[in-house]
């Protein structure tokens, strides 16, 4: 049985263990994984991710009251419940909660007419290792309210709305992207990403390529602090170069214009724009099928993470130099996310996803003591009602 209809399984029973009747409707939303395009989407830039396929499903019925009753199948059956006529507070205890308090909140805020509902949520998207299970779980609230009070809005309108949601309400300051590629990604396609305009081009992905995610299970403590540090420095860049955003600098301007400006936030600089650059290359690489052409991208890519922007640890450094070595121009491969552990992404032949997987576990818990989690994941589409 494959992970969708195991999930699908799992909520439908817990519905009716939960409410004594089977749910009205079936939502689902997708994790995703940037293939390449780091740190690029707060800078105004390019991103190329890809939904996958790990979902967040969500099981709801409708109520004739104003109250949201949720259980959270994933955290032992936790239950929250709210009256959304009143005004939508954080839990005093669950995070999970806030997200779907979020999201809703901003429906209401919107003026949309709500509706109460019995809801069951659980999900596959793995926690804690970038591939967007806070997204997905926005995303999915989202696609339940348009579905069951039948609101007529976008899928770009529920990706701005889980964004809204985890900004204002939760309080985590994250760009577009892990929203707008799990609400409107497309089967079988990579999705280009101008994180100014929104503008969004679906690139197929070869079929004879797999999408491998490895998890380092290197726990990310300097991720927040970090990442706030670089966005200021790339702010402090951009009023270097007089320009709203490091997307508007190319790197002839960068070059001739880099002297006065600190090495720390030149390289921090460096990296962003030539990220951007390298983020459309891979479009047209991918589009043309030339995967020896976007390995290379990928492998500059990482380096330019490594060195410029600093977010590599050795353990992720060594997974990227594993799969390398296995893979050599065949496929690409990169750290991917916010940086200090997390997750490598690899493009590869199918073919080569058993041997990669081999070395990668005869390897990497001899050197690290840590043991890698590998999934081996297709481009899936964005959130969706589920039918039949």
């Amino acid at each position: 049985m494959n992970r969708h209809l195991q999930l699908k399984q799992v909520i439908t029973g817990k519905f009716i263990d939960s409410f004594g009747r089977p749910a009205t409707y079936l939502v689902q939303a997708p994790g995703r994984v940037n293939l390449i395009g780091e740190h690029t989407d707060y800078n105004d830039g390019f991103v190329l991710p890809c939904a996958i396929d790990f979902q967040t499903m969500v099981a709801v019925e409708p109520r004739s009251d104003n109250i949201i009753c949720v259980v959270a199948s994933d955290y032992e059956n936790q239950k929250d419940e709210f009256d959304f006529s009143k005004p939508i507070e954080k839990h005093p205890t669950y995070l999970w909660a806030d997200y779907i308090r979020g999201v809703f909140n901003c429906f209401k805020q919107g003026g949309y007419n709500l509706q109460g509902a019995n809801l069951v949520v659980c999900g596959n998207v793995p926690q804690g290792a970038g591939l967007s299970s806070s997204a997905a779980l926005e995303v999915a609230i989202g696609q339940t309210i348009k579905t069951y009070c039948q609101i007529d809005i976008s899928q770009q309108d529920i990706a701005l709305i889980g964004q809204r949601a985890e900004n204002d309400f939760v309080g985590c300051n994250c760009g577009i992207m892990d929203q707008m590629v799990s609400a409107k990604g497309k089967e079988h396609h990579a999705m280009l990403l101008d994180c100014r305009s929104l503008e969004t081009r679906n690139v197929k992905i070869p079929a004879s390529i797999s999408i491998m995610i490895i998890n380092s299970n290197v726990k990310r403590g300097l991720l927040d602090s970090e990442y706030n540090a670089r966005r200021e420095q790339c702010e402090q860049a951009a009023v270097h170069f007089n320009v709203p955003a490091l997307r508007d600098v190319s790197m002839q301007m960068f070059e001739e214009n880099v002297i006065g400006l600190n090495s720390l936030t030149a390289n921090r600089a460096r990296h962003v724009i030539s990220e951007n650059e390298r983020v459309l290359v891979a479009e047209k690489a991918l589009k043309n099928q030339d995967i020896e052409a976007l390995a290379v991208l990928m492998e500059k890519s990482h380096q330019s993470m490594k060195n410029d922007f600093e977010i590599t640890v050795p353990q992720i450094d060594y997974l990227v130099d594993i799969i390398k070595s296995v893979i050599k121009e065949k496929g690409g491969v990169r750290m991917t996310g916010g940086g200090f552990g997390g997750c490598v992404v690899a493009l590869l032949p199918t073919c080569l996803t058993e041997i990669v997987s081999q070395t990668i576990e005869e390897k990497y818990q001899a050197k690290t003591g840590l043991t890698a989690d590998i999934l081996i994941c297709k481009a899936m589409s964005g959130a969706s009602e589920i039918t039949g």
